[in-house]
């Protein structure tokens, strides 16, 4: 018959094998990056990109409700860098901010040329520009809807 003082000491390594499982089985848990995420909303994400295009001085921030339009996500954002290497910064600072807040990975494209990069949060679409380039593609005549001012 085992001492109540041994029972004792055997919980906590019970425990940390049940954690250890947890992790191993990927089953998220409340402080875990994928437990963080998985009650954010879209509007949530969009506010922080929001707040952080703005922190980081990006220029023309416009915001595109696709939610019934499109299924690649319910917002697109566009807006603009002075130059290449703000474009690059905006992007790479937005892409941390998401990942430290949120546990959210996001895919990023374009960021080593700095013309245009093109950040996918899941919800929320983010292409920013240097503005020689957005004037020549035009995605807010594309994606705006009909009769929108751009």
């Amino acid at each position: 018959m085992p001492r109540a003082g041994a029972k004792a000491a055997r919980e906590p390594a019970e425990d940390t094998v049940l954690s250890d499982l947890s992790v191993a089985s990927g089953t998220p848990d409340a402080n875990s990056a994928a437990g963080r995420d998985a009650d954010v909303g879209s509007d949530v994400i969009l506010a922080r990109v929001l707040a952080s295009l703005d922190d980081d001085k990006a220029e023309d921030i416009i915001t595109i409700d696709l939610r019934g339009r499109s299924s690649i996500a319910d917002y697109m954002v566009i807006c603009s860098g002075r130059s290449s290497r703000q474009v690059g910064a905006i992007a790479e600072k937005l892409v941390e901010r998401l990942k430290d807040e949120f546990g959210r990975i996001c895919k990023i494209e374009g960021k080593d040329q700095g013309d245009w990069v093109l950040i996918d949060t899941q919800d929320v679409i983010v292409h920013v520009f240097r503005p020689e380039v957005r004037e020549f593609y035009q995605l807010e005549k594309m994606w705006m809807p009909a009769g929108a001012p751009v």
